[in-house]
C-alpha cells in the first residue's frame, strides 16, 4: 500500500473520529483538566514541599527529609529536649473549632425550628437575609466584633458608663470575671480572650448552620409533635424524643462540617486569641508568609492539619453509618 493510499484511508476515517468526539466529552476533559490543575497539583506541591529543607539565610531547597514532621511532634531541639508546642497549637485548633461549632449549632437549632413554622413569604425573606450575610468576609466580621468588644469604645466602655461594671463589683461577680480573664482591675475586658475568639468563630459559621439545618427541619412532620403533645408530653419532651432523633444525622453532619471549616480559621484567632492560644492555621501563615519564612515546615503543618480534618470526617462518617444501621 502506497503512502497516498494511506493518506486517503486516514482522510476517510477522520470524519468518523471527529463525530465520535462529542461536545460532552470535550467538556468533561476540560473540567477534569481544571480539577487537576487547580486542586490536585497544588495539593501535591504542598506535600512535596513539606519534605524540603530550610537553609539559613537562603530560603529553602527541595529535599526528601522527615525532619519537619519530626519537629512538629517532638520539637526542634529533639533528642536533647522534647517540646510539644506545635501539638499544643493543634490542640488549640481543635478546642476552638469544637466549642464554636457546637455553640453555633445549639443556637441555630431553636432559630431554625421557629423559622420553619413561619409563613412561606417570611421564611423566604429570612433565608435571603441569611444567604446575603454569607457574602461578608471573615475580615469584615472580625472587624465588627473587634469594635464591639473594644475596651475603649465597645461593650466594656458601655458597661462602665452605665454603671453595670460597678454593679458587678457590688454583687461580687466582678472577681469571677477577673479569675477567668474577662476583666482587669478596673473594668470588664473581652479581648484578647478565648471567649471573644469562640464567640466570633461561632458567629462566623452560624448562617451556615441555619442553612444546613433548614432542609431537615422543613421535612419534619408536624403531626408527630402534635400527637406527642396530645399524649401529654411537654414541649421539652417533644423536642428531646421526637424532633432531635428525627434530625440526628443532619445535626451530626452540620456540626462536623462546621468543625472542619473552623479548623482553618485564621483572622478570628489572630485578632482575639492570646499568644499562648495560637492555632496551627496561624502558625502555618507565620511560617509561609510571616517572619519565619520556613515554607517546608509550614507545608508539613498544613498536611498534618489536613490529615486531622480527614480523620475527623471519616470518624463522623463512621458514626453516621452506625446511626443509620440502627
Amino acid at each position: 500500500m502506497t503512502v497516498s493510499e494511506n493518506i486517503q484511508i486516514a482522510a476517510e476515517r477522520s470524519p468518523a473520529l471527529v463525530r465520535r468526539i462529542s461536545p460532552k466529552t470535550v467538556l468533561y476533559a476540560a473540567l477534569s483538566t481544571l480539577v487537576v490543575v487547580f486542586c490536585i497539583v497544588p495539593f501535591i506541591l504542598v506535600i512535596v514541599i513539606s519534605f524540603g529543607r530550610k537553609v539559613d539565610g537562603a530560603g529553602w531547597v527541595w529535599d526528601l527529609t522527615f525532619d519537619n514532621y519530626q519537629r512538629f511532634f517532638v520539637g526542634v531541639l529533639w533528642p536533647d529536649e522534647v517540646t510539644f508546642l506545635y501539638l499544643q497549637q493543634l490542640g488549640n485548633s481543635f478546642y476552638f473549632a469544637v466549642i464554636a461549632s457546637v455553640l453555633a449549632v445549639l443556637t441555630a437549632l431553636p432559630f431554625t425550628l421557629l423559622l420553619t413554622r413561619l409563613k412561606r413569604s417570611a421564611q423566604a425573606i429570612w433565608l435571603v437575609f441569611i444567604l446575603a450575610s454569607l457574602s461578608m468576609s471573615e475580615v469584615f466580621i472580625v472587624m465588627g466584633w473587634d469594635i464591639l468588644l473594644s475596651n475603649n469604645s465597645g461593650l466594656p466602655k458601655l458597661f462602665q458608663v452605665t454603671g453595670f461594671t460597678q454593679w458587678l463589683k457590688d454583687v461580687g461577680w466582678f472577681q469571677t470575671l477577673r479569675d477567668i480573664g474577662l476583666a482587669n482591675p478596673r473594668n470588664v475586658k473581652f479581648k484578647p480572650s478565648g471567649f471573644a475568639t469562640i464567640l466570633t468563630m461561632s458567629y462566623l459559621v452560624w448562617p451556615y448552620a441555619v442553612i444546613l439545618l433548614y432542609p431537615a427541619f422543613s421535612r419534619l412532620d408536624p403531626s408527630l409533635a402534635e400527637a406527642a403533645r396530645t399524649m401529654g408530653a411537654n414541649r421539652w419532651t417533644v423536642i428531646r424524643t421526637v424532633t432531635l432523633p428525627a434530625i440526628r444525622l443532619p445535626l451530626m453532619g452540620t456540626t462536623l462540617l462546621l468543625f472542619v471549616f473552623l479548623l482553618g480559621s485564621y483572622v478570628s484567632v489572630s485578632v482575639f486569641a492570646t499568644p499562648d492560644k495560637q492555632t496551627t492555621a496561624v502558625a502555618i501563615y507565620s511560617n509561609i508568609r510571616g517572619s519565619n519564612l520556613d515554607a517546608p515546615f509550614g507545608s508539613a503543618q498544613a498536611v498534618i492539619l489536613l490529615i486531622s480534618a480527614s480523620v475527623c470526617l471519616c470518624f463522623g462518617h463512621l458514626l453516621n453509618s452506625k446511626a443509620e444501621a440502627r
